[in-house]
């Protein structure tokens, strides 16, 4: 009938697609329409996977919600990172799993008082994420899961460098301080095995805290994988101007 029928002007796009089985509807005001959460279904397709696991490496997270099967991830940056956080954002956009309107700078308070400004966004819920949440954490715990090498592809590691990544001497220092020294190993063992990067566990300095230095030797091997994905304005990384 006239009235279940869906006109141009109430719908932009309906985005369906057999590798996501999700279903988006954009408003004329570019509002996404949300699902039920055990209506957006899987499989989820190994690029968006990608892009959730080199999140997670980095300061995103992932938490369940509800009734506890449904999952969703959060992102945020500092504002002096947002043309990174956007991009991330535009990426998962994109992709269907997130509201397509860019996320606002927040105000927060921060140690001793001080203001500061973030970006933040979250994906939509799915119950179908549940198995990358219990890969990823034991008791709420993060810790790198056992297929990290299947998700750690130039995209996934070019999001690592950018979330987590700091300049250091000739080298890149990538903040792992909320992973054991185990998961820390076990990256530098998958760095090195899919892109030749060389890399070491380092002390960060408290007990129980570690990060990874890529070694000075091993730049030019991992910027020919992760710089045509970067931003521009995290370039510096890499040892760009």
């Amino acid at each position: 009938s006239k009235s279940h029928r869906l006109t141009c002007s109430d719908l932009l796009s309906i985005l369906i697609t057999s590798y996501y089985f999700i279903m988006v509807y954009l408003t004329s005001e570019r509002i996404a329409k949300r699902m039920k959460a055990n209506m957006r279904v899987g499989p989820h397709n190994h690029d968006i996977l990608s892009i959730f696991y080199g999140a997670l490496l980095g300061d995103s997270h992932a938490e369940r919600r509800w009734s506890g099967q449904e999952v969703r991830l959060s992102m945020s940056q500092e504002s002096h990172h947002g043309e990174y956080l956007l991009w991330l954002h535009a990426q998962i956009a994109n992709r269907g799993y997130c509201n397509p309107v860019p996320p606002k700078i927040q105000t927060r308070l921060g140690t001793g008082g001080k203001l500061r400004y973030i970006f933040r966004f979250h994906t939509f819920t799915y119950s179908s994420l549940d198995s990358l949440y219990s890969a990823w954490y034991t008791n709420n715990i993060k810790h790198v899961p056992d297929n990290i090498a299947e998700f750690i592809t130039p995209l996934a590691l070019a999001i690592w460098v950018m979330d987590d990544g700091a300049r250091v001497g000739k080298g890149i220092k990538l903040y792992t301080n909320s992973f054991t020294y185990q998961d820390c190993t076990r990256l530098t063992q998958v760095l090195h095995g899919l892109y030749n990067v060389k890399s070491s566990v380092q002390s960060a300095g408290a007990p129980g805290r570690y990060h990874i230095y890529i070694w000075a030797e091993s730049m030019f091997d991992l910027r020919s994988v992760v710089r045509p994905h970067m931003v521009s304005s995290i370039l510096y990384k890499l040892g760009e101007k």
